[in-house]
């Protein structure tokens, strides 16, 4: 006789059910012990405060001394008003008079003061003389022996600047000046000079200021300015 087992009593078929059911049971105890808290034993009473036991402090009031306030000042002195009689004289008495213009006034215009610039002359009827030169003769001859001699002064006495030198600037610089009623130079200035030729316009306005005190020029025997324009050369030696 072959014993047959009852399907309801295999174990077997619900293992994967207990698996499962032992999986869940497993997690939640985990799950369970990470999340327990625990807490420390507190005091249950600290104690009750006697309100009784507590003094009010007492804060003292205090109150600053103040300096007494300064005493006001004393009232302006009064002026006393004299009265006086309609027939009293009053001595210290001030005429006024009128002076509104009207139709019968006079008006005087004070002058302006004009200042008159000497003229300056580029002819007049003596020219200035170079010193040496009163003795040449005529006229004529005196103005010959002058514009010879102020150009010998300017050669001897004219210096080729040394920067000029080295970058090989030379040319023509022509320079104004004035002799004036006392026969000195006056009113250096430069008429036209050499492109990049600073150094040679300074030089020649050197030299024409030193020149010597002329005989001044002369209009209608009076001494007046007289205007010259003259070129100082500079030119290199090769």
């Amino acid at each position: 006789m072959q014993l047959k087992k009852n399907p309801k009593a295999d174990l077997e078929a619900k293992k994967g059910i207990f698996f499962a059911l032992g999986l869940v049971l497993s997690l939640s105890f985990v799950l369970i012990a990470f999340e327990w808290k625990t807490y420390e034993e507190s005091a249950s009473s600290l104690g009750q405060l006697k309100m009784d036991d507590i003094e009010d402090e007492i804060i003292p009031i205090t109150q600053q001394n103040q300096p007494p306030p300064p005493p006001p000042p004393p009232p302006p002195p009064q002026e006393i008003l004299e009265i006086v009689e309609d027939d009293k004289e009053i001595e210290d008495e001030v005429e006024i008079e009128d002076s509104e213009a009207d139709m019968e006034t006079e008006i005087f215009e004070q002058p302006e003061e004009v200042i008159e610039e000497p003229e300056i002359f580029t002819i007049v009827e003596d020219m200035p003389v170079f010193p040496g030169c009163e003795d040449a003769g005529s006229r004529s001859e005196m103005d010959q022996c002058t514009n010879v001699e102020i150009q010998k002064f300017i050669a001897k006495n004219t210096k080729y600047p040394a920067m000029a030198r080295d970058a090989g600037v030379s040319g023509r610089v022509f320079v104004r000046y004035m002799i004036d009623e006392n026969g000195k130079v006056r009113e250096v200035t430069i008429v036209r000079g050499v492109p990049g030729g600073k150094a040679l316009e300074q030089e020649a306005v050197r030299v024409i200021n030193e020149l010597p005190k002329m005989k001044p020029g002369k209009q209608r025997g009076k001494a007046v300015r007289v205007q010259y324009t003259v070129p100082v050369n500079f030119k290199l030696s090769s």
